[in-house]
């Protein structure tokens, strides 16, 4: 029987190991999968002319240069893009994190006929791709009237576009990118809060708004820590709807879809009379450079962060 129980602690402490090593492996493959390509990004951006042609140079450049940072920050006009897409993607977050809390504690707390159908249609909204939607959005932004109103009165639609209007309207009426997904968080969260601590509020007198404001909020801080992190990246990384509804604002996805084109002039020399060849080595390098710098400022804010946004993820539930 010793040697028995021996034999099965050996393989118990075996199989330990090997699990062990088959997750690290895991991890290491996954973490490089997700990595290589900003890794690739970070080598192009700081090589040289001379380490974009020597084969000898594959991930470490031999001659460390920021050539490539200043042509691509002049040439996004960076400054200005990063304060447009900042000011763009928290105006969003705390309008759209508020209206998407209020949604869901409705749906949690407030059941009414016919509040499963509607939950349903926003789950749906999860499921439909933000591109099958985009032409009557743009219709409506292009020519928007609020029940008939404008047209009353001037005879014409607004023209909403090249605004922060239809970013503003869309958060704050919880229908902006991915705010289904977010209405859901909120409302799994709020399922989990005891009605009795909801019930006492009302005893003392409080109104459902100020239940909403006081009880309910400060309750959810892990929640509305998970959704405006989501919400504030996917806005500041969005490139379909932003080049859709603001096409001539310097933002950062705006700097960074134009910075081929830019480029292309830039190296050829267009307007100067020369018929200099471009470069696409060159150009795939600035651009890389380029889109290094439009991510860089979340890699940033990850690091300050990650710490509360982990702890919330786990609270929200959802990784199970």
């Amino acid at each position: 029987m010793q040697e028995i129980k021996m034999y099965l602690l050996n393989v118990e402490r075996w199989s330990r190991w090997i699990w062990s090593i088959v997750r690290a492996i895991l991890l290491i493959g996954m973490g490089f999968v997700v990595l290589y390509p900003i890794l690739l990004k970070v080598s192009a951006a700081f090589k040289s002319m001379d380490d974009l042609y020597n084969p000898t140079v594959m991930y470490v450049p031999q001659t460390l240069t920021f050539e490539n940072f200043k042509t691509a920050i002049d040439v996004m006009q960076y400054s200005d893009a990063i304060f447009n897409s900042f000011a763009l993607s928290l105006v969003t977050t705390v309008l759209q994190t508020f209206s998407c809390a209020l949604a869901g504690y409705a749906f949690a707390k407030l059941p009414f006929r016919g509040s499963n159908l509607l939950f349903g249609g926003v789950v749906l909204t999860i499921l439909v791709p933000p591109q099958t939607i985009l032409v009557p959005m743009y219709i409506n932004f292009k020519n928007f009237d609020l029940f008939g109103l404008v047209h009353l009165f001037s005879g014409h639609g607004v023209n909403l576009l090249d605004s922060y209007w239809p970013f503003i309207l869309t958060a704050a009426t919880g229908n902006a990118l991915k705010s289904g997904l977010f209405i859901y968080i909120f409302r799994q969260f709020f399922r989990g809060i005891s009605k009795e601590i909801e019930e006492a509020a009302f005893v003392d007198g409080a109104s459902v708004f100020k239940s909403f404001l006081r009880i309910m909020l400060p309750n959810a801080i892990p929640a509305m820590i998970t959704v405006t992190l989501f919400c504030f990246v996917w806005q500041w990384n969005d490139t379909f709807i932003t080049a859709n509804f603001l096409p001539s604002m310097n933002t950062l996805t705006n700097a960074t879809l134009s910075l081929p084109y830019k480029l292309n002039v830039l190296l050829s020399g267009s307007g100067t009379g020369a018929t200099t060849q471009v470069d696409p080595f060159e150009a795939s390098m600035l651009v890389d450079t380029g889109l290094l710098l439009s991510i860089l400022p979340l890699i940033v804010m990850y690091l300050f962060v990650q710490r509360y946004f982990v702890e919330s993820i786990d609270r929200t539930g959802l990784v199970g």
